[in-house]
Order: C-alpha cells, then structure tokens, then sequence
C-alpha cells in the first residue's frame, strides 16, 4: 500500500518562479517563500548572535583587564548574545523558518489556513527585532537577556524599554503562527490522513503550537509590567515602589521553561524524521513518540519553580518541582530509545543530515542527563549561577536545536530550491560544528564545578587553560557554520539538479516536486498508509 494513492506529476511553474521581483515576494502569501524569508532573517541574525558570542569567548580567554571589552561592554555583549540567539533565531528558527515551509505540504494542504495571518507573523516579528536592535544604536541594555529586575528596573538605560518591547512584539507573531498551526493540523490535512498518520515532525510542531498559544502570553504580560513600572513608577518588581522582585522570575519562568521545549520539541520532529528516512526503516513506536510531545508540552508548564532553588521559596515546593522537573526526562527518554530502536538493524546511511541527527542524540543526551543533576535542589543549590549551568543550557539548546535545524536544512534544501548541497562540505561543516561544540562547553561543566560564576566579567587566574580550551573549541564551532553557509551558498549557485525524492523518504513533501508548484501538489493527494511505510 503506497503512501500517497494519486502521485502527482512534476509541475512547469514552481513557487520560486511563480512571480518574480521583489514585490511579489514582499506581499507573497505563500508559506514556502514566507518560510525562506524566516530563513535568511534567522541566519542574519545567527551571525550577529554568534559575533557577540565570539567576543565573549575572546575576551575570556584571559583572565584580568582587556583593553577589547571592558566591564559594562562585556554585559552588553552578554545580553545582546542571549536576547538575539533565543528570541529571534532559536525559538522562531525551526517553527517559523522549517515549520512554515515543510507542515503545509507535509499534510497534503496548498497553505497553512490563514495565510494573510502568516505573513502578518513574519511583519510583526521583523517589527519586534528592529524595536529590539534598535536599542543597539539609541541606549544599549546589560541586564543579561532575562531582564531580571532589580537590573532592569534600576538600570539608567532606557534601551531595556525597546529591547523589552521587541520581544513583546515578537511574542505576538509567535502566538499567531501557533495559532495557524494548530488550525492547519487540524483542518487542512490530506483524505485518508487522520491525527495517526501525520508525521512526527507535524507532531512536534503541533505541540509546540500549543506551548506557543498558551505561554507566550504570560511573557507579554510580565514584560509590559516591566515597561510599565519603568515609564510609569508603578510598583510591581521594584521593591522601593513596593513591588516584588522575586515575582518577576516567577513570571518570566513560567514561560521560559516551556521556551526551552518550544525551541526543543520541533528539533526531536526533525531527528525522527531523518532517523527514520537514513535507517530506511520504519519509525519504531510511532505513537509513543507522538504521544510524548504532547507530555513534554504539558509537564512543562509545571516546572518553572526549579530556577528558583535558592529564591527563599518553600522545601515543599522545592520537592516538589524536583520530582515533575526529573519526570520531564521520562518522554525525553523514551523518543531517545525509539530512534535508537529505529536504528537497530536498519540499513543506516550516514549522510551530512544523518550526522547531524547523530550528532543530537550525543550532545542532546548529555544536555539531559546534566538537566537531572539541576533538577535535584542539594546539586542545584552547589551549581546554581556557575558555568555548568551555562554548559547545560548550551548542550540542550545549541547541541539540540541547532544541530537539529542544521540537519534539517540539508534535508529539505533539495525540496526548497531543487538542488543538491555538497555532502562532502556538509559533512565537514559537522566534524568543525560537533568537535567545536564539545571543546567548547565540556570544560565549561569543569568550571562549574570548580565554582566559576556564569555572567562575571573576570575570573581567578586558576580558570584560565580551561577558559583557553574553550575559546578555541567557539573559533572550531564558527569555521564549522561558515562551511555549512558556503555549501549553502554554493549549492544555491552550482548545486546538482535534485530529483523529486533524493532520500527515498516516505512523507508527503517527497510525493511531489522538487521545487514544489505554487500550490504544492498538483493534485490533491490521498493517504493510504502511514507515514513512515518502509517494506
């Protein structure tokens, strides 16, 4: 039984060519060219993000005065690393930029259901990052990227007003493409494609959406406060004004837990897709995997409270958090050994997107394994504000969802601009990215137990060989993104012809042509089986 029971032949007009100039693409309503726009917005971006990450890097390599950044710049650049690679690559990067492109044709539909919606999602977030960035030239912020008041309440600059007010516009495009999402999954999919049909990637998308619709809206809300009490003097953080300080974090964590699964979950979507496409094998537990997105999405919304170990609050609550934080790892665990399962005897293909998703498996484990010792409040309490925190959080979020964006992009680059990137560069860029990475944040974990603090401008000269390793391994991660720009870059110029279906992939996207046509499918396909039919 085929996946798709009416094929469809290769369109004469693809997206790409169906209007061309600028214009058509400024006020285009296709969610394929919407998604690219996402794409070269986030990359642009990345660079920037990763400029300030390699000044950090540089300038602690040495312990002591450095003429490159001083005190208040190297906060400065703290902030804006963190601001920019969380609020405007990570978390809009997969959903926004693959999310827009890939779920659509995924499930058999000519767009996502609110297409002027979708591309008044990508305006408004390009309205948030310049309200945001603009602070760069007007006042620039250095309270670190979660704004934590007394920092930002008490800070002379006014910057933080537009930084704060970027991510606020932001968040709104985020809620609306949630929105379209969910509406999409739900209305628009394929004849024969029930909700245990669609692939995992949708899966993932689908739960993220929900995160997305529901949390994102405490964000808004905490941040409009903070621009309040700064404008208006209105007592809400500020204990001089009577407010709460700690109240902040409560808020601020009670979204930004669930951000760390909406820039998480849609990067498991795309290793299930590329473990189960290089394995020429069926998923292994398919509703399993499915299903734990789901509680991922749920239980997450329940654990903020273990940021907040050593904030005074209760050991009830402590306890508490400790136990529904660690059991976030039972749903993590069981798409882990799915895909390993799904590995098991499969005729495995080691492809640039396949050492990819390889290489998520490793850094996304350790990432996960050093989340437990968070969890757990004694451990926490010895760890909490060191460079082990800033070593897990990189594991999950750069080991996990970029790798994972990364290997999606080589993926689907064929079915995007129908050609084929370079293998060979592919998989150099990974050698440079995952060696890089590892060279990079394992001594960190090394620090934090030594007791280095994260966010201090200078550190003992004891720190210093470690700090050295570590800067070297961000100059090995760097080379390793420029390659992977270059295969991009070169593959758009020169890059082989790709065929329809280079992967032998069973999901619908592969069914039609590479490009696809302006409305995906020339013909409505209907679905006979499930998505991942290899026999």
């Amino acid at each position: 039984m085929s996946q798709v029971e009416t094929n469809t032949t290769t369109s004469t007009t693809n997206y790409l060519n169906h209007h061309k100039g600028i214009m058509s693409w400024i006020y285009t309503l296709d969610h394929k060219r919407i998604g690219l726009m996402y794409f070269a917005t986030v990359i642009l971006l990345f660079l920037v993000g990763g400029i300030f990450a390699l000044g950090i890097r540089l300038h602690l390599a040495k312990f002591g005065a450095d003429p490159f950044l001083d005190a208040d710049t190297y906060n400065k650049f703290m902030t804006y690393h963190g601001a920019i690679m969380v609020f405007m690559v990570i978390i809009p990067g997969i959903p926004a930029f693959l999310g827009n492109f890939i779920l659509p044709i995924q499930l058999g539909a000519k767009d996502v259901a609110f297409p002027r919606l979708n591309l008044a999602s990508y305006y408004l977030f390009m309205l948030g990052m310049f309200t945001a960035l603009g602070s760069l030239f007007y006042n620039k912020v250095d309270t670190g990227w979660t704004f934590y008041t007394p920092y930002s309440t008490d800070s002379t600059s006014n910057g933080v007003i537009y930084l704060v007010m970027g991510a606020f516009i932001m968040g709104f495009s985020s809620i609306l493409t949630g929105l379209n999402f969910v509406v999409t999954t739900h209305k628009l999919r394929a004849p024969g494609m029930g909700m245990d049909k669609i692939p995992l990637f949708i899966w993932s998308l689908y739960s993220t959406a929900i995160l997305q619709i529901l949390a994102t809206p405490v964000l808004a809300i905490t941040l409009l406060l903070l621009v309040a009490e700064k404008t208006l003097g209105v007592g809400i953080f500020d204990p001089n004004l009577g407010g709460d300080p700690v109240l902040f974090q409560h808020f601020f964590w009670f979204y930004s837990h669930p951000a760390v699964y909406i820039m998480i979950l849609p990067a498991m979507g795309i290793i299930s897709e590329l473990v189960t496409a290089f394995s020429r094998k069926t998923i292994f537990g398919y509703r399993a995997i499915a299903y734990s997105s789901v509680g991922i999405a749920a239980v997450s919304f329940l654990v903020w409270g273990h940021h907040m170990f050593v904030s005074g609050q209760s050991t009830l609550a402590g306890v508490i958090f400790s136990f529904i934080t660690m059991l976030v790892g039972v749903p993590t665990a069981i798409k882990l050994f799915n895909w390993i399962a799904t590995m098991y005897k499969g005729t495995i293909s080691f492809d640039s997107p396949m050492l990819f998703a390889l290489g998520f498996m490793f850094l996304f484990t350790i990432g996960g394994l050093t989340g437990v010792f968070l969890a757990a409040a004694g451990m926490d309490i010895h760890f909490h504000d060191t460079y082990f925190v800033v070593a897990h959080f990189h594991y999950v979020m750069v080991g996990g969802t970029l790798m994972a964006l990364v290997g999606g992009i080589y993926y689907w680059f064929p079915k995007m601009f129908g050609k084929m990137i370079n293998d060979s560069l592919g998989r150099w860029s990974w050698v440079f990215i995952f060696s890089g990475f590892n060279v990079t944040f394992f001594p960190q974990f090394i620090l934090g137990q030594f007791g280095m603090p994260r966010r201090y401008f200078d550190y003992l000269p004891e720190y210093q060989s470690l700090n050295q390793i570590s800067t070297v391994g961000s100059w090995l991660i760097g080379i390793g993104f420029l390659i992977a720009l270059y295969a991009i870059i070169k593959a758009l110029v020169s890059g082989e012809q790709a065929p329809a279906n280079p992967w032998g992939a069973k999901t619908l996207e592969w069914q039609t042509s590479s490009p696809p046509p302006h409305e995906n499918f020339d013909k409505t396909p209907v679905v006979t089986a499930g998505p991942y039919d290899y026999r």
